[in-house]
């Protein structure tokens, strides 16, 4: 080869665009494929916040476990002491009862006490016979309340191990979802991850829309109550705040840690999970909902907001997300729940509706 040839080689290679240039980034995911993995992502994110409910469901059992037997251990503790001071008492009966070789007390009185002294004595030995009665039948009611305990503490404790095991199971379910969801995540580039996050608003943004178009905002005019007002303070003052399932504040929450901690600074104290919420507060019609009700959403009740007013709810939505304000029908409502529901006064609204019916 000349070196002119060499020069114009080099100068080739050396040119923009030829072999030398870096290698080209992979074209994005087709929008295709980013909804379908928006929907797989969505789907394990579902089981991931049903198994952290499950999760706080099983925390609370065991809590509440823990204090029962704490309360069963000190009622023991003060059994055992009493059976301690019964046993001296009857220890120090039968020491006098040897002492006196054994003789009746009234064979005693006959043979020792005078007739003018027979009577009072002879009440006196009847009442030690009452004495001694009620120490043994103590002595049995302080054992049956002992063997009592030990029997409940037996069946707490394997109450509470068999919680321990589903909270462990339901823990490494959360962890499970969450790390597959983010591992699909991470197969992502900047602008795919973008992409997926404004799909997901888009998504959101659709159902609130068909749920509005429904007419169910037309019918909603009510206004908050006073501890409501108090929830939506608490509830409103923790935006932004970064999701993290199991947390109930003060710095993450998760769905349900949320609401219930806003409730409990209204001074109200509710259900920790969100299928607890459902199943143990008072129901409410959509067209009754007032800002400060918690509206429980999908089928299994898996996650919970709380209504603010003008067809938004204040949430925590997911892990890598943060508490925000979304629209109320951005997911598929199940039902809307009052925390400081009052039983008369929704006995008086349902006879206003009856006559209303007339």
């Amino acid at each position: 080869m000349t070196a002119t040839a060499l020069v114009c080689a080099v100068g080739a290679l050396l040119t923009p665009g030829t072999a030398l240039a870096a290698p080209a980034e992979p074209d994005p995911a087709p929008a295709p494929r980013l909804e379908e993995l928006r929907k797989e992502i969505e789907t394990l994110y579902h089981k991931a916040e049903a198994a952290t409910e499950a999760y706080n469901a099983a925390r609370e059992k065991t809590r509440e476990q823990s204090r029962k037997l704490a309360r069963i251990e000190k009622k023991t503790a003060a059994a055992e002491e009493r059976m301690e001071l019964l046993r001296g008492q009857a220890g120090a009966m039968v020491r006098s009862h040897y002492r006196g070789n054994g003789m009746p007390d009234i064979l005693k009185l006959l043979l020792e006490g005078g007739s003018g002294d027979f009577l009072h004595d002879a009440d006196t030995a009847r009442k030690g016979r009452q004495a001694q009665q009620g120490l043994i039948a103590s002595l049995e009611n302080t054992r049956e309340r002992l063997d009592g305990y030990a029997e409940t503490a037996d069946e707490e404790y394997r109450r509470l191990r068999a919680q321990q095991k589903k909270k462990a199971v339901a823990k490494k379910s959360v962890e499970q979802r969450i790390e597959a969801a983010e591992e699909l995540e991470s197969r992502l580039q900047a602008e795919e991850l973008e992409r997926l996050r404004e799909l997901e608003d888009e998504a959101a943004r659709k159902a609130q829309a068909v749920w509005l178009d429904s007419g169910a905002l037309e019918e909603i005019d009510a206004r908050a109550s006073k501890e409501g007002k108090k929830a939506l303070a608490y509830a409103t003052g923790q935006l932004g705040k970064d999701y993290e399932w199991g947390a109930e504040g003060p710095d993450t929450y998760d769905c349900s840690g949320l609401t219930s901690q806003a409730w409990a600074a209204a001074g109200r104290t509710i259900p920790r999970t969100s299928q607890e919420q459902w199943k143990r507060l008072p129901r409410i019609p959509v067209r009754d909902m007032r800002p400060g009700d918690l509206i429980i959403y999908h089928a299994d009740a898996s996650h919970v907001g709380m209504y603010i007013g003008d067809g938004d709810i204040v949430h925590a939505p997911r892990p890598g997300r943060q508490i925000t304000v979304t629209g109320a029908g951005s997911m598929r409502i199940l039902g809307v729940v009052r925390p400081d529901e009052r039983a008369d006064e929704r006995a008086d609204e349902r006879a206003d509706e009856r006559t209303g019916e007339r």
